[in-house]
């Protein structure tokens, strides 16, 4: 066996480097290692290295302490607070004592949200009709509403009709951050057992197959895999039914749609990444309550995305920017990034942020399929809620609002299957189907079913404003009612073309006022990752960055990352 290496030593990273440096030095590096060679290893985590197959972990007491609870919730984003204060309600309603458990791997609440959104409050205020009185964070309505497309000089307007997805009348914009750690408040104000700090690291089942609950991670583990004088085994919890809301591509739901064959009936989904800033800029700019989104430049017609640039009101002249880049992109040498910093020197956006001062960045990744890439929500043991199977309204630009009533409808669902007697169960863990139905049945569904559209639209040969176009005809007009429903085309990274058929993008050099470098803006972002710890990314198989993604597509991972993850120590 190869000694690990660490990544910053392995030579994927150094081929990776050397382009940047030389790149003539590609045909040196891909010939290096062909499919015959030894590929160093750089994968350490357990579930591609048993522990068991280890000789450092023997000996290790790998036992685990448990906890039985009714319901444990896996994230505590809008839709895993949702179920959770949902739950809570329900019980005090009908007086039931239901233990509710919530595991978030953020250390407090709403540390991993990034503020700056615009909020459908409907699910919300059906589930806090006391919003008001009890001081929720809502506190900037939308007071103007703008569109336009963007060429490299110029600002093209378009009018907002009403009824378009795009239109915000009676939305807020909000810290979002700021309203999840509200949530959190009133979940544990409600009797809700609240875990910040923990993140759910693997799915336990029963021997009858149906999910059991959750582990949440161990801890003192060095990069190499092996234990520390420190390690300690994670927690168990244990539920009759485990609601996974981890978000967008969450590496449990990952291991579920493989286990109970979730996706069978649907199509991939297929993602953007989502970047964004908080700036704090000069007074007389300030707009609270405007609302601005663009489609077109820095992107070509063929790269779906857009962007915001939101005016809160929270005291002080705080605005939320950003670009939303589609991963079906076709150029590997597109850096989701730097577009965003070019992005902002345009000069329709430039001269709000002259003057400011940016105070914080951050990414997500976000799920576009829509209604075609919506998997079975649920399976003995467990369901899916939120941003995990992906309820976002792509051309809304906003997912928080069908979270939210995804949770609020699992809740519903879930306790009338605690709270019923003499339930028959097939399995150990129980299997709520009732939330699909009901889901169905819902304004969820109504709304995604009508927009189902327009994503795939903006395939054809006019790209973006061939689904601008579909948009005014078939939404507007029609409001979603044709009698057919388009395909996506295949998973994004088929879309991706070999380096050999594109042109590297030239980039301008960051100024350090409008734009910035990629490590600036990381330290900004609250990321927090030990050097003597293992990596956050689990490769399969790790000779796929360099076999393939160096030698065809010129390692776009050092591009797409918007933490520069993977090609970082």
């Amino acid at each position: 066996m190869l000694a690990p290496l660490a990544r910053r030593s392995c030579p994927a990273f150094l081929c990776i480097h050397a382009l940047k440096i030389k790149k003539n030095c590609l045909p040196l590096c891909t010939s290096r290692w062909t499919s015959t060679s030894v590929i160093p290893r750089i994968t350490t985590h357990y579930t591609v290295y048993p522990r068991e197959k280890d000789k450092r972990w023997e000996g290790v007491n790998m036992e685990r302490f448990a906890e039985e609870a009714d319901v444990v919730i896996v994230g505590a984003g809008p839709a895993g607070l949702s179920a959770a204060v949902r739950l809570k309600q329900l019980a005090a309603e009908q007086e039931k004592d239901i233990r509710v458990c919530l595991v978030e791997k953020a250390a407090q609440i709403g540390a991993h949200t990034l503020s700056g959104a615009c909020l459908d409050p409907g699910a919300f205020k059906e589930l806090f009709p006391d919003w008001k009185e009890k001081g929720a964070p809502l506190n900037t309505p939308v007071t103007e509403d703008r569109f336009g497309i963007l060429t490299e000089k110029y600002r093209i307007p378009v009018p907002i009709l009403p009824g378009l997805p795009m239109n915000n009348h009676g939305n807020y914009i909000v810290r979002l951050g700021h309203l999840v750690s509200w949530m959190g408040e009133q979940a544990e104000a409600l009797g809700v057992e609240v875990y910040p700090g923990y993140a759910a690291a693997e799915v336990l089942f029963h021997e009858d197959g149906s999910v059991k609950g959750i582990a949440t991670n161990d801890v003192g583990i060095q990069k190499d895999g092996a234990p520390k004088t420190t390690f300690e085994r994670g927690l168990e919890l244990h539920a009759k039914v485990t609601v996974f809301a981890e978000g967008c591509h969450g590496h449990l739901a990952k291991q579920l749609f493989k286990k109970f064959d979730l996706r069978a009936n649907c199509e991939p989904q297929t993602y953007g990444i989502g970047l964004k800033e908080l700036w704090l800029i000069d007074e007389k700019k300030w707009r609270p309550g405007r609302v601005d989104h663009t489609v077109g430049w820095p992107l070509d017609r063929h790269t779906y995305g857009g962007s915001f640039l939101y005016h809160l009101n929270e005291g002080e002249p705080l605005v939320a920017l950003g670009l939303v880049v589609g991963l079906d992109y076709q150029n590997p040498y597109l850096s989701p990034f730097r577009e965003f910093q070019r992005w902002k020197h345009h000069p329709s956006i430039q001269p709000t942020l002259e003057g400011g001062k940016r105070i914080a960045y951050g990414a997500r990744a976000l799920n576009e399929g829509g209604l075609q890439s919506i998997p079975k929500l649920t399976f003995p043991g467990g369901l899916l809620i939120g941003c995990s199977p992906g309820f976002m309204n792509v051309p809304k630009i906003k997912g928080s609002h069908t979270a939210m009533k995804s949770g609020i409808l699992a809740a519903e669902s879930i306790f009338n299957q605690l709270t019923t007697e003499n339930l028959q169960s097939k399995t150990i863990g129980l299997h709520v189907t009732e939330y699909e139905d009901n889901l169905k049945k819902s304004w969820v569904w109504k709304e995604l079913y009508a927009v189902r559209n327009i994503r795939p639209s903006c395939h054809g040969v006019l790209g973006v404003y061939g689904g601008m176009i579909y948009t005014g005809i078939f939404y507007w007009i029609f409001r979603g009612m044709e009698p057919w429903t388009l395909k996506h085309k295949g998973s994004d990274s088929d879309k991706l073309k070999p380096a050999k058929d594109c042109t590297p993008i030239e980039y301008p050099k960051p100024d350090g006022r409008i734009s910035f470098d990629l490590l600036s803006s990381v330290a900004l972002s609250g990321t927090n990752h030990e050097h003597d710890q293992p990596a956050h990314l689990t490769l399969k198989d790790d000779s796929i960055p360099v076999n393939r993604n160096l030698s065809i597509y010129d390692g776009p991972e050092q591009r797409f990352c918007p933490a520069g993850g993977f090609h970082g120590s």
